[in-house]
């Protein structure tokens, strides 16, 4: 699908977010001069990790890429197969990020000599026996095991995840990445982590599903036992896992079966977290923000993606892996969330897309609007502000979701 963004900086984040979704490199086309208005998008795909092609003409300005591009590739017309099919292999080499391909312009009206290739990189071997009976002898040993998850959960991992945590039995936090892969409405379900969430504290084993060092946030995490189940290499510099089981995730969780049918019951109060859960789930309502997006969030079916700049929280309940956009520790360009939903609409047509933002957002991402409303996308933009009237808001959500276009909803109610 071909798409004229606004500018390049624009298709830079228009083909991140696509890479996010659909778990296959998105492309940009944009000329390499001027390089640094393509950083923000290029940036914002590296600390995603969303697997990305970026393909420029030659120029003096790649230099200037180097630090937010896991390589960059030259191409000529006898080896442009290789080389384009090597960068989508290396983008989607966890970590996953965006790699530049340049192409003469002399070049590129050339005929290239086709090849067949792999374009992924190939499946990482299952882990050995001795890595599987440390994880299983750390779960053994705790009674109270957390289950964290994280961005390189997909849908495919999620109703392996649902499992193991129902099997645990263990309460599941998300980072801002890793929502929705146990449905945020389960019971076992907690919330977002963080330094300071109360399960932490209580928890003896902390274990990392699919969790990239770079969602943790800061806190005391070196006291803590750690295990882990993910597929990229775990750094150095991170906090030392107890017990790091690398593999497709689904594979590896349910190579634990056997050992997790096996040790006894954990040891979380039941009633406690029950409390907690409610507790969650009333904070996640207390102001009149959090009312505005809970309110969306009722009016939407299940299955609605939604983009945001903006902090969320809870007040919007995920069901599925990758259904909420929002660049991680908020870090995102100017305008991210209407040019994520716009993306997340050209990906997922037949679902219902939601972006919330803020006056600041909503005015950089008028030429995303402009794209929605030329393709007739119906994306709803939601510009959180001071809302007066609760009930005018609702009846103008209601009726943005209604007009099968582009639709504005004002945090004032209006629409």
């Amino acid at each position: 699908m071909r798409i004229a963004a606004p500018d390049g900086g624009a298709a830079c984040v228009l083909a991140a977010v696509t890479g996010e979704i659909l778990d296959a490199p998105g492309a940009a086309l944009a000329p390499l001069a001027g390089a640094a208005a393509l950083t923000p998008g290029l940036a914002l795909a590296a600390r995603d990790r969303c697997p990305l092609i970026l393909l420029t003409d030659l120029h003096a300005d790649a230099a200037l890429l180097a630090p937010v591009v896991k390589a960059t590739v030259v191409v000529e017309a006898a080896s442009a197969s290789h080389w384009i099919a090597h960068a989508a292999n290396l983008a989607m080499t966890d970590p996953r990020g965006p790699v530049h391909v340049a192409c003469a312009d002399a070049v590129a009206g050339e005929p290239a000599l086709p090849i067949a290739t792999a374009l992924r990189p190939p499946a990482l071997p299952p882990p050995t026996p001795a890595v599987l009976e440390t994880f299983g002898d750390a779960l053994a040993r705790a009674s109270r095991p957390l289950l964290i998850t994280g961005l390189e959960c997909g849908a495919d991992d999620a109703k392996w995840v649902r499992a193991f945590a129902e099997s645990l039995p263990a309460p599941v936090l998300a980072t801002a990445k890793g929502r929705g892969v146990l449905a945020e409405p389960h019971p076992l379900a907690l919330g977002l982590v963080d330094a300071g969430h109360p399960l932490l504290a209580r928890a003896d084993l902390l274990v990392l599903v699919g969790v990239d060092a770079l969602e943790l946030p800061p806190g005391p995490w070196a006291p803590r036992p750690l295990a882990r189940i993910g597929r990229a290499p775990w750094p150095e510099s991170g906090p030392a896992p107890v017990a790091d089981a690398r593999g497709d995730i689904a594979l590896v969780i349910e190579e634990l079966a056997p050992r997790v049918r096996a040790r006894p019951a954990a040891d979380w109060d039941v009633a406690e977290l029950d409390r907690l859960k409610r507790a969650v789930t009333r904070e996640a309502r207390a102001t009149p923000a959090s009312r505005l997006v809970g309110m969306v969030r009722e009016a939407t079916p299940a299955g609605t993606l939604v983009a945001s700049d903006v902090a969320l929280g809870l007040a919007w309940q995920a069901v599925g892996p990758r259904e909420v956009l929002t660049p991680l520790g908020g870090h995102g360009p100017v305008g991210y969330a209407i040019l994520a939903a716009v993306s997340a609409q050209l990906v997922h047509p037949a679902r219902r897309v939601v972006a919330f933002t803020t006056p600041i957002g909503l005015s950089a991402g008028s030429g995303a609007l402009a794209l929605a409303d030329a393709r007739e996308l119906p994306v709803v933009a939601i510009v959180l502000g001071p809302a007066h009237d609760e009930t005018a808001f609702a009846r103008a959500v209601e009726r943005a979701l209604a007009t099968g276009r582009p639709a504005i909803v004002g945090g004032a109610c209006s629409a």
